[in-house]
C-alpha cells in the first residue's frame, strides 16, 4: 500500500513529481538533437568544435549512458513505486538526479574534463541504482533484485568507456559501449517479457495472456548477460563460431516469445505493434550477429544498429508513449500524430540497417531526419502532459 502525503505531493511542480515526467521529456528532447548533429557531423557538415574524445566517442557514449539510461531511470524510478508501493522519488533529489544527468550531457558535448565527466557519470548511475534499490530493499522484493545487478552492471560498462576516452584507447570504449547496450537488451527481454504480453491482452480485450515459459525467460536473460560480458572482456568484437551459436540461439528465442505472444489484433493498435515491432529488431539484430560470426555477412555495424536504433530506441518510443497517457491520468488513445511517429521510426530504423549499406549518405540522412521527426512528435504532443499535473487531479 502507498503510503503519500497528497498534499504535499501535490504541492511538488508538475514536472518533479515522478522521475517519468523529467526523464522522458528531456531524454527525447536529447535524442531529437543528437542524432541529426552527430550524422552533420560524421558527414563533414558541421567541422566546428570538438566534443569530450571527439565526435565518434561522443556519439557512441551518449545515445546509451545519456539518451537510453535517462529513459530506463525514468521508467524504473516510476514503475518501482507501482511495484514495491513505496514513494517514487519526486522534489528536489529528482530535481538534482535530472540536474547531474543534464550537467553530463552539457559536459560531453561541450568538451569537459575527463575527470569531471566520471564524477557526472558516476553520481548519476548511483543515484538510479541506489533509488531503485532502496525500494526494492525496503519490501524485500527479490524478483527484481536482477534489475539492480543490471544497473550495477551498466555502471561498470561506463566507466570501461569513460576509461578507454581518458586513455584514448577506441577499443576499450567499443567493449564497454557493446556490452552497455547488450545490458539495455537484458532489461528489455526481462521487462518486455512482463509487459508486452499483459499490455496485449489488455489492449485487445482478451481474457488471458500468453502465460511465460519462465526457462524461455531466464535463458534469454543469461544468455543476453553472457553476451555482454563478452563484449566487456572483448572475445565478442572479432568473429567466432561459437558465438554464432548464442547469436542464433537468443534470435530464435525472442521469435519464439514474439509468435507466442502474437495476436492478428495488434496491427490494429499502434501502441501495441510498435512493442512487437521494437522486440522484432531485436531478433533482427542477433540474427545478423550471428551471420556476421559465421562469415556470412562483412559487417557487424548494420545488425549492432539493429539493436541500438530499431530495437532499443524503438521500445524506448513506444514504451513513453504508453506509460506517459497511463501515469497522467489518461486513457490509453493516441494523440494525433503519434502512430504517425511509429511508422516514420521504423522507416529511419529500415534505412539504418538496410539502406545505409547501399546508400550510405541518403540512408544515413533518411534515417536522421526519420528519427528527429519521430521523437519531435512525441516532444509536441508529450511535452504538455509532462509538465502538467495529472487530468484526474491524483498525485504523481
Amino acid at each position: 500500500m502507498q503510503v503519500i502525503d497528497r498534499r504535499k505531493a501535490l504541492s511538488i511542480p508538475p514536472i518533479w513529481r515522478l522521475a517519468f515526467r523529467p526523464f522522458f521529456l528531456a531524454g527525447s528532447l536529447f535524442a531529437l538533437l543528437a542524432i541529426p548533429l552527430w550524422v552533420a557531423a560524421w558527414t563533414g557538415l558541421w567541422p566546428g568544435f570538438q566534443p569530450t574524445g571527439g565526435w565518434l566517442a561522443w556519439h557512441r557514449h551518449e545515445m546509451l549512458f545519456g539518451f537510453a539510461m535517462a529513459i530506463v531511470a525514468g521508467f524504473l524510478l516510476t514503475a518501482g513505486q507501482t511495484w514495491t508501493g513505496q514513494p517514487g522519488v519526486s522534489g528536489n533529489r529528482l530535481a538534482a538526479l535530472a540536474g547531474v544527468w543534464l550537467l553530463a550531457r552539457l559536459g560531453w558535448l561541450l568538451g569537459a574534463p575527463i575527470a569531471m565527466l566520471i564524477v557526472a557519470e558516476l553520481l548519476f548511475m548511483f543515484g538510479v541504482a541506489w533509488l531503485m534499490g532502496r525500494m526494492l530493499w525496503v519490501v524485500q522484493q527479490k524478483r527484481n533484485y536482477p534489475v539492480i545487478v543490471v544497473l550495477a552492471l551498466m555502471t561498470v560498462a561506463n566507466l570501461q568507456v569513460l576509461w578507454g576516452v581518458a586513455a584514448g584507447d577506441d577499443g576499450l570504449q567499443r567493449q564497454g559501449v557493446l556490452a552497455g547496450l547488450w545490458l539495455v537488451a537484458a532489461l528489455m527481454a526481462l521487462i518486455g517479457g512482463r509487459v508486452i504480453p499483459f499490455f496485449t491482452q489488455r489492449g485487445l480485450g482478451r481474457t488471458e495472456a500468453a502465460k511465460p515459459w519462465v526457462w524461455l525467460d531466464v535463458a534469454l536473460l543469461v544468455g543476453t548477460g553472457l553476451i555482454a560480458v563478452l563484449y566487456t572482456a572483448g572475445v565478442a568484437l572479432k568473429a567466432n563460431q561459437l558465438l554464432g551459436v548464442l547469436f542464433l540461439a537468443i534470435a530464435a528465442g525472442h521469435l519464439l516469445r514474439l509468435v507466442r505472444w502474437y495476436d492478428a489484433g495488434i496491427w490494429r493498435v499502434p501502441l501495441l505493434w510498435s512493442l512487437h515491432l521494437a522486440m522484432l529488431w531485436l531478433v533482427v539484430a542477433a540474427l545478423g550477429l550471428a551471420l556476421w560470426h559465421f562469415g556470412v555477412l562483412a559487417a557487424a555495424s548494420p545488425s549492432l544498429h539493429a539493436l541500438s536504433v530499431g530495437s532499443m530506441s524503438g521500445l524506448i518510443l513506444a514504451m513513453i508513449a504508453r506509460v506517459t497517457l497511463g501515469h497522467t491520468g489518461r486513457p490509453l488513445q493516441l494523440p494525433p500524430g503519434i502512430a504517425g511517429a511509429f511508422v516514420l521510426f521504423n522507416l529511419g530504423a529500415v534505412a539504418r540497417v538496410f539502406l545505409s549499406t547501399v546508400w550510405p549518405m541518403a540512408g544515413l540522412w533518411l534515417a536522421a531526419v526519420c528519427w528527429a521527426l519521430a521523437f519531435a512528435l512525441y516532444a509536441w504532443r508529450y511535452a504538455p502532459m509532462l509538465l502538467t499535473p495529472r487530468v484526474d487531479g491524483h498525485p504523481g
